[in-house]
């Protein structure tokens, strides 16, 4: 993580810039995943951290959130955009059931290192609806980081990335929106006052399609920020449902509360507990977004195991 700071105070190309940005909601997207992965034992042990904020002990290991978030940006820096046969042959590639991947993940992925065609496979989940999970979204913020500079490149390359898994509308909306959040966590770095709450989900909206997703994310807006976590969970959801409309708007609002402190973002989104290790991931992705290499706490990164390189050795 040091080089990667020290890559912060050195970029200078227009390139360079945009793999670093790329990289930092990576590291904050991974950092989030193996975090809220630790919430997972005893109850009153989580009662009493959430009151003292006691970190879970080390080592944190990473999930599939953080796995296919690696093919995504090996991709993005291999082919400038999402080529997604290249992505499903990727995801494919680095399948390990080991990293707590869903069910139809593990079918759909199995299927596809056989050879079997992504499309076909990823159209007939779920009785030939597609996938509406939250899967698309939890890898997608990287994505958003690197087209920052054009939301409608954002938009439809977070699409594609989204359909090699998740044919569902849903699915796909749900990766639109924590992409577009990325990219304008980017976007307003520097920003003087620093939209929040309903100011910043207004600025996602233009960009996301009709769906239950925006829907939900539109609703976020009336809910205030001092209002209480439960509040937030009764009328979004948290996670538990694992789909991409149960889940990307309570991200949202979490991420709109908290988008320049990596640390009471992730502390406020795990306390609404459902999908935790995923809810964490995203908006672990939008905030590092915002924040850089130099927001991310280095007490918790010592504690996260290391990413590898194999998505970072390319020229391009």
């Amino acid at each position: 993580m040091d080089d990667l700071t020290t890559a912060a105070r050195t970029a200078d190309s227009p390139g360079e810039q945009r793999r670093l940005r790329t990289r930092e909601s990576l590291e904050g997207l991974s950092l989030g995943d193996a975090f809220g992965e630790r919430f997972n034992f005893d109850l009153q042990q989580i009662a009493r951290m959430f009151r003292t904020r006691e970190l879970p002990e080390g080592p944190w290991k990473y999930t599939d959130d953080t796995e296919m978030a690696l093919s995504v940006v090996k991709v993005l820096f291999e082919c400038g955009g999402i080529d997604q046969d290249r992505l499903a042959e990727s995801f494919a590639e680095r399948f390990d059931p080991r990293r707590a991947y869903g069910e139809a993940a593990c079918h759909l992925l199995a299927r596809v290192r056989f050879k079997h065609p992504w499309r076909t496979e990823a159209r007939q989940l779920f009785n030939g609806a597609g996938s509406c999970g939250n899967g698309a979204a939890m890898r997608v913020a990287p994505l958003g980081a690197y087209f920052a500079d054009d939301l409608d490149a954002v938009a439809e390359q977070a699409a594609l990335s989204a359909e090699v898994t998740h044919a569902h509308p849903e699915g796909i909306a749900g990766a639109v929106a924590v992409a577009v959040a990325a990219a304008w966590a980017i976007r307003l770095r520097g920003a003087d006052p620093l939209p929040r709450g309903a100011d910043f989900l207004d600025l996602l909206l233009p960009h996301l399609p009709d769906s239950f997703v925006r829907r939900k994310v539109e609703e976020a807006r009336s809910i205030p920020r001092e209002k209480h976590v439960i509040q937030a969970i009764r009328a979004l959801g948290n996670g538990t449902a694992v789909t991409a409309q149960d889940t990307v708007p309570f991200v949202l609002w979490c991420a709109a509360q908290h988008l320049d402190h990596f640390e009471d973002a992730m502390w406020l989104t795990a306390s609404g507990f459902g999908d935790v290790d995923t809810n964490c991931a995203m908006v672990g992705g939008i905030v590092a977004a915002h924040v850089g290499a130099a927001g991310l706490p280095p007490e918790w990164l010592e504690r996260r195991e290391s990413l590898p390189d194999w998505p970072f050795n390319t020229n391009l």
